[in-house]
């Protein structure tokens, strides 16, 4: 089995930084299954890009908060192109609504619970269990959650949405103790201020924020240098860690005075 190739599942990897992700471990190597929730131009074009890098891919549309067709999705996947050894959950969603955290609805609420936390716990459980029920090959074998500053931050008009992002970070936890002593690493990987689709509307703000010293660094990130930090974890090169909470935040989150 030495000679096996690592393989990926990125959710929410038609653009943003799930693309950025599946673009870095496609250059690692990885065959990577890209995911969105319809198949869609979107989600072919994506995947013609991380083909056009040289390693296999295929479209994995689904939709994460379908729990029960979390393992049929993951067999689909691996009926191509054979086990695969990573996880990568990046699928997420914002808030409805910025504003008033006692104006806060329901329907944002369960929205970001749902797809940020609940779909993140049991696709990881489904994954997981696929890994345990069969001999693997010497490869590095992880799950990579992609939470938020916000996991930590409190953002009073995004209250539903950080939430969200500290319940993944538990997940995160506790999925690293379970999963320790099979030698399956899980990491949550918290960015800050990365320019996306999502964050296109207040990045602006954010940027200027940033150059008068939120930030350490005072630009905001690129989903790129998310995509490398991931696939450097993915791939092991944080050898004997797990557990592990990364701020991807150019030090936003530095306690000063």
């Amino acid at each position: 089995m030495s000679g096996a190739r690592p393989a990926a599942l990125v959710t929410g990897s038609s653009r943003g930084i799930g693309l950025a992700v599946a673009e870095a471990l496609a250059r690692e190597g990885f065959a990577v299954a890209v995911n969105g929730p319809a198949d869609d131009a979107e989600l072919a074009a994506a995947v013609a890009r991380i083909e056009a890098l040289g390693v296999p891919a295929v479209a994995a549309p689904f939709d994460v908060t379908a729990i029960g067709g979390h393992d049929a999705a993951l067999e689909r996947i691996e009926q191509t192109f054979g086990p695969l050894t990573t996880l990568v959950n990046n699928a997420g969603v914002g808030v409805l609504q910025r504003g008033d955290l006692l104006e806060v609805s329901e329907q944002s609420w369960d929205r970001c619970l749902s797809v940020n936390a609940k779909a993140l716990f049991f696709l990881s459980q489904a994954f997981a269990k696929r890994l345990l029920s069969r001999k693997r090959p010497a490869l590095f074998h992880s799950i990579v959650n992609v939470t938020s500053s916000n996991a930590v931050a409190a953002a009073e008009q995004r209250a539903e949405y950080c939430a969200s992002k500290a319940a993944a970070s538990m997940v995160s936890k506790t999925l690293a103790v379970r999963l320790g002593r099979e030698e399956i690493a899980v990491y949550d990987v918290q960015p800050g201020l990365i320019a996306t689709e999502m964050t296109a509307p207040v990045i602006d703000s954010y940027r200027a924020r940033a150059e008068q010293g939120l930030t350490l660094f005072p630009r905001v990130g690129q989903p790129d240098e998310i995509g490398t930090l991931i696939a450097s974890l993915a791939s092991g090169r944080l050898p004997y860690t797990t557990g592990l909470a990364i701020p991807a935040d150019a030090g936003m989150l530095v306690p000063r005075f």
